[in-house]
């Protein structure tokens, strides 16, 4: 009789035999649920400003946000209500799909506006070209 080779282990069952985890313990889920859109890079004192942010808000569906504002396909903003009170017709044209969203988002974070100056202006102002 030839011995047969055992299995190999799968992570999980490492991880128990380690202690890093408890027998028969869900595993956690890990879900990224926002994305920060910004023509200003990680640093730079006024990237908070001039930030649009990608959302999660569930079923797979993604928001283009800044502050309390949401962004239709048309790049209209427009002020995002409490649940309770928004209409299926708002957030119809208001959720996307992460992919159009964040095309939406990178589309617009050039013009973000403060002060009635536009991210991009901020930008060649503070990160000149030698």
């Amino acid at each position: 009789m030839t011995d047969q080779p055992k299995r190999a282990m799968t992570m999980r069952e490492i991880r128990e035999g380690l202690g890093h985890v408890q027998p028969g313990q869900p595993e956690p889920i890990v879900q990224a649920t926002r994305y920060e859109v910004s023509l200003l890079p990680e640093g730079d004192v006024n990237r908070l400003l001039f930030t649009i942010n990608v959302e999660y808000r569930g079923d797979n569906r993604w928001a283009v946000v800044r502050h309390r504002l949401c962004m239709n396909a048309e790049g209209v903003w427009s002020w995002e209500s409490v649940p309770s009170e928004r209409e299926d017709e708002w957030l119809a044209a208001h959720r996307f799909d992460l992919d159009t969203a964040l095309r939406l988002a990178k589309e617009h974070a050039p013009k973000v506006m403060v002060n009635g100056m536009t991210a991009l202006s901020v930008y060649r102002r503070t990160h000149p070209t030698p």
